[in-house]
């Protein structure tokens, strides 16, 4: 009997300890006194597996500095309502908060001297890990990205950075978007490249999360090879959504078999039943456009009968359909074939670090075009009559790609690191 009370304790004070770590809050002023519940948070905070928190990646910020800064949390797989207190007493502010790999939450808050500001979002956070004996074959490019570590990491960004506590806590019932498909989905870590799957979560509320899997270089069959979507079945649940954008890589496959309306529609429909098996919704999105025009302005068919055949699928099975396909067509043609190139990664060469020769990409996307494709899918969704969007910011005005907004008038922190290597796929 003594045996089991004391096995009893044991696992209510391991429970009750798990249940506590599920609720991390941090104290970032100079007070000396700190917040009760708080862990107060300095210069000298500096993450370690030991601790399981502080600054990371980058120098420590003092509480004055302008400059970004990063910082991380160990935490379980799981979706996290992240709350934090923008502002300072000493001095007015504009911050911007990206989660993981650069996906943007909060964009460029002002805030004045004095003044602090609440916001919330939720992070869907993950390692590789699929089981005991399964993971992730991820890509030699991969293993230095926030997205699969056992960190959930925040990125503190704009033009002064400011912030006074961060509360993450648990959130297992909010819906989660789980995101499939290419490297015009993907989350970038380094400029200048990005996706839109990673300016996506910057149009919602905390009620809904994020989950981006997407890899450059994948296609349908080789995500579910390498254990991608297997990865994020182990999180997905009954009124969840998996949205699927593949084509731009799938076209290249050759060989018996093969093809738009052979192997691809199989590959789809293992995503669609996997889905539907949950009680999640399945989204069919068609691939966008890559910047190619005529002569005549208009945006040329890369994609062969991929495009058609996403939407006969959608039709047969009664999925609901993203049609970015024709959605980008309308944004690049209104860009125009020089304007769009602000959408896309072309930059003159010793733009960034390391970066001896020009870039010149058709195919992926820069931070400017990621922001207007999010959007577009947005309009999709709503075009789609999909449940989620009842979880849109209210800022959220909606968005016309006839008229795209002014490459001008866009504003974006450049995060410390960069890549001058091209992604997989094109």
């Amino acid at each position: 009997m003594r045996k089991l009370v004391c096995t009893l304790g044991l696992l209510l004070c391991a429970s009750t300890f798990y249940t506590q770590a599920q609720v991390y809050k941090f104290d970032f002023t100079s007070d000396k006194k700190v917040k009760e519940g708080y862990t107060k948070v300095t210069s000298e905070t500096l993450f370690n597996e030991e601790q399981g928190y502080g600054y990371d990646l980058q120098p420590a910020w003092d509480g004055k500095s302008n400059q970004p800064f990063f910082f991380s949390v160990n935490v379980p797989d799981g979706n996290y309502k992240v709350t934090v207190t923008l502002g300072s007493k000493d001095s007015a502010g504009n911050t911007t908060v990206r989660a993981e790999s650069r996906r943007l939450f909060i964009e460029n808050l002002p805030t004045k001297k004095g003044e602090t500001l609440v916001e919330s979002f939720t992070v869907n956070k993950r390692n590789m890990y699929i089981n005991g004996k399964q993971k992730v074959k991820i890509k030699p490019r991969e293993k230095n990205k926030l997205n699969w570590d056992e960190k959930l990491t925040l990125e503190f960004n704009g033009d002064a950075p400011r912030i006074t506590s961060l509360v993450i806590e648990r959130t297992d019932k909010v819906p989660t978007i789980f995101l499939c498909g290419n490297s015009t989905v993907v989350d970038y870590d380094n400029e200048p490249w990005a996706a839109w799957g990673q300016m996506f979560p910057r149009w919602f509320t905390d009620g809904i999360a994020i989950a981006n899997y997407a890899e450059s270089g994948e296609s349908a069959n080789t995500f579910i090879g390498a254990g991608r979507l297997k990865k994020a079945l182990t999180q997905m649940k009954k009124g969840d959504y998996l949205f699927m954008e593949f084509g731009h890589n799938d076209q290249k496959q050759k060989g018996p078999g093969k093809g738009a309306f052979y192997s691809f529609m199989y590959n789809l429909k293992i995503y669609i039943d996997e889905a539907r098996s949950r009680g999640a919704y399945p989204v069919l999105v068609t691939p966008t456009q890559r910047r190619r025009f005529d002569k005549n302005g208009k945006i040329m068919n890369t994609h062969l009968d991929y495009p058609d055949a996403i939407r006969w699928l959608a039709e047969k099975e009664n999925v609901p359909l993203i049609d970015l396909n024709e959605i980008s067509r309308t944004l690049y043609e209104a860009m125009g074939e020089d304007g769009s190139k602000h959408a896309f990664v072309h930059y003159p060469a010793n733009t960034y670090p390391g970066q001896t020769k020009e870039l010149k990409d058709n195919s992926h996307s820069n931070t400017f075009g990621a922001y207007e494709l999010a959007k577009c899918i947005i309009e999709g969704m709503k075009k789609a009559d999909l449940d989620a969007v009842k979880f849109l910011k209210k800022d959220y005005k909606g968005f016309n790609p006839a008229r795209p907004d002014r490459f001008e008038d866009f504003k974006w922190n450049l995060c410390p690191f960069t890549e001058i290597d091209k992604p997989d796929g094109n």
